[in-house]
């Protein structure tokens, strides 16, 4: 049996393939298009996963979706509505976009896939995300936290899970949750776009600017976000944007609380961090504040991840956790989780993001939907195609380029250092690429970090 899982139409469009509950492939489309994080349905991505099981649309037992369209959009009306007229610029895009393509995504998935609409089915967001992290574990049990930007309604879930190796008894239940507009994902992404980057794509860049800053204005943070003990939280909306706006996260109010946002993608430096700053001093210590701003908004994530992790353990007794959605993303929070946090062993899906959804979705439909068994554990993160030696070669000739071969491994690793070591760019292309956003050694650019050069050569 073949289940295909998909995820598109917001950001992170990808494709995943289960045969007999075995992951046989996963690609987001961007790896096709070269468009960085093309939301487009995922024809590439899908046409790889087919052909690496060397199948066709007519082999594919079931599709299954990462997200219930109807609710989703119930949420997009209902907030747009209740925060008329301030929202009619989202009303209209967003009405434009739902009537027009969204909201008939099944007869879209028809027609694309050529495949009949019982075959075709829809999963809930935040149970897409807790799938793609418990059913890719090697836990028979465990607490789960799912916490982005937003699903459907749900921000952040929380719940237990079990995966059956002998039977149908596998299952996962959110028992808790957090509902839009309160999101600490939406939350990360305004001190995003005001700290210069683009959002859903310029979040680590916050998370690696934070270490060059102090989390000295919590008290600012305090104003804008209220935190429980057990992890829960409300955002104080009259600070926030998104909301109701298709262009802005923050407001006016925002600005007046943390200053003028900083510029754009311009260049970071401060006094710490090893740049000229001769002549540049009031820039490196305006962009000192920012970087405290950015400590302070990650400490009161990590706090929250944190506080909401010590509860799961307390309220399940379970001894493992398993984590996905955009926020699980954040390394520096799960860090703190894995050595202060209570629970012995904690996974993560190495694809949190929505582009995972489609992994969780198809997972969910074998083993809770159809009551399969586990055969699965996701043990690595090389799910995506591989390209033989030889094709390589013959574009390397086509192109012109002067290259050399290495029959062991030992030669070719110190060629690589050497060219290291003299200010050269390296760039890795071996093997299967990695299903999510980190470059894992079969897609990755190497280049020596202590000159400081290097970024902009790279």
């Amino acid at each position: 049996m073949y289940i295909l899982g998909i995820s598109a139409l917001y950001h992170d469009a990808a494709a995943a393939l289960l045969s007999e509950g075995d992951l046989v492939a996963a690609a987001q489309e961007e790896r096709f298009t070269r468009v960085k994080y093309d939301y487009h349905f995922p024809v590439n991505a899908i046409e790889y996963c087919l052909r690496q099981a060397g199948i066709t649309m007519s082999d594919v037992d079931h599709v299954v979706f990462y997200e219930k369209p109807f609710p989703k959009f119930e949420r997009i009306l209902l907030s747009s509505l209740s925060t008329f007229p301030r929202s009619w610029r989202l009303f209209r895009e967003s009405m434009i976009a739902w009537l027009g393509d969204k909201l008939w995504l099944k007869s879209m998935m028809q027609q694309k896939l050529k495949v009949p609409s019982d075959r075709i089915l829809f999963i809930d967001h935040h149970i897409s995300h807790a799938a793609s992290a418990m059913f890719c574990s090697p836990f028979e049990d465990a607490a789960v936290l799912t916490i982005d930007g937003v699903g459907e309604w749900t921000t952040t879930g929380l719940g237990r899970a079990t995966a059956d190796w002998n039977g149908a008894g596998s299952r996962i239940e959110l028992f808790e949750e957090i509902r839009f507009p309160h999101s600490i994902g939406l939350l990360y992404s305004a001190f995003t776009a005001w700290l210069g980057f683009k959002v859903n794509s310029g979040e680590y860049k916050v998370m690696g600017m934070a270490p060059y800053g102090r989390p000295i204005f919590m008290d600012k943070m305090e104003k804008i976000i209220t935190c429980f003990d057990d992890g829960s939280f409300r955002l104080n909306m009259d600070f926030f944007s998104f909301h109701y706006s298709p262009t802005h996260t923050y407001n006016e109010k925002f600005v007046s609380l943390f200053g003028p946002p900083r510029r754009p993608e311009s260049p970071f430096f401060t006094r710490t961090t090893g740049a000229d700053i001769v002549g540049r001093e009031r820039e490196a210590d305006q962009n000192q504040y920012y970087a405290d701003v950015a400590a302070s908004v990650q400490r009161v994530t990590e706090d929250v991840l944190l506080r909401m992790a010590r509860y799961l353990r307390q309220r399940t007794g379970l001894r493992n956790l398993v984590m996905a959605g955009g926020v699980a993303l954040n390394s520096v929070a799960n860090g703190r989780i894995m050595r202060e946090g209570p629970f012995e062993h904690v996974y993560i899906q190495p694809n949190a993001g929505d582009a995972g959804g489609a992994l969780g979705a198809a997972l969910y439909a074998w083993h809770v939907l159809l009551g399969k068994p586990r055969r699965f554990v996701m043990e690595h993160a090389y799910f995506g195609e591989a390209f033989p030696n030889g094709s390589v070669e013959t574009l390397l000739r086509q192109k012109g380029f002067t290259y050399e071969t290495f029959d062991r491994l030992e030669p070719l690793a110190d060629r690589v250092v050497d060219a290291i070591l003299q200010g050269e760019v390296v760039g890795l292309f071996q093997g299967r690429f990695e299903w999510g956003p980190r470059a894992l050694g079969n897609r990755s650019i190497l280049a020596d970090p202590r000159k400081a050069e290097t970024k902009e050569i790279v």
